[in-house]
């Protein structure tokens, strides 16, 4: 079984395309959502977190203190790097186990991160999911009611897109200009013939 990468730029469309994938009757594991849940339940990740950020990471009835560790990570780029380098591993593995329980051709892993967090080495393929800043800069402000400098500040985190889309062994466009759907629906039967 094969397994797919999805990632693009904050406000691509990353999440809708694996949703399409999804409708298609494709097992879709999102990375983003996989780490909130593992933050809270792998008993090892929660000793390696409590272990570097302190036992205030988490709260009393066992949820991770959010902003405890926030204020920690988002104001020192070298305790951001550490979070994820204890996050992204246990995600990895965590993705791996779940594929492995799958039957179906193949299967999509969302990852926003995909190349920053080097989990572009556990999947067979990565589609990068292309949409020009300016809209990505007008969808999220739109989705998350933030500022056009809030989302810049975060679209400086990541990899620049162009970058992103090099790197990736396919591209879809979901620029406005072109339908994403004939795009996913052309990859999905490439995929299904393995």
């Amino acid at each position: 079984m094969q397994i797919i990468g999805i990632t693009g730029g904050i406000g691509s469309g990353k999440s809708t395309v694996a949703r399409i994938f999804s409708l298609l009757g494709i097992p879709v594991y999102s990375a983003d959502d996989a780490a909130k849940e593992i933050m809270v339940k792998d008993l090892q990740l929660i000793e390696e977190i409590k272990a570097h950020f302190g036992a205030e990471s988490y709260l009393p009835d066992g949820s991770l203190n959010r902003k405890y560790i926030a204020n920690i990570v988002f104001n020192d780029k070298s305790q951001l790097e550490k979070l994820n380098s204890i996050v992204h591993p246990a995600t990895i593995r965590d993705s791996e186990a779940w594929a492995r329980k799958q039957k179906s051709p193949y299967v999509i892993k969302e990852a926003a991160l995909m190349f920053e967090s080097e989990s572009f080495h556990h999947v067979d393929k990565v589609i990068g999911v292309y949409a020009p800043e300016s809209l990505r800069i007008l969808r999220v402000m739109k989705r998350d009611g933030v500022s056009r400098n809030e989302v810049l500040a975060r679209i400086h985190k990541q990899i620049d897109d162009r970058i992103k889309m090099k790197l990736s062994d396919h591209v879809i466009y979901n620029d406005e200009q072109q339908m994403v759907i004939p795009q996913v629906l052309a990859l999905h039967k490439l995929f299904q013939q393995g």
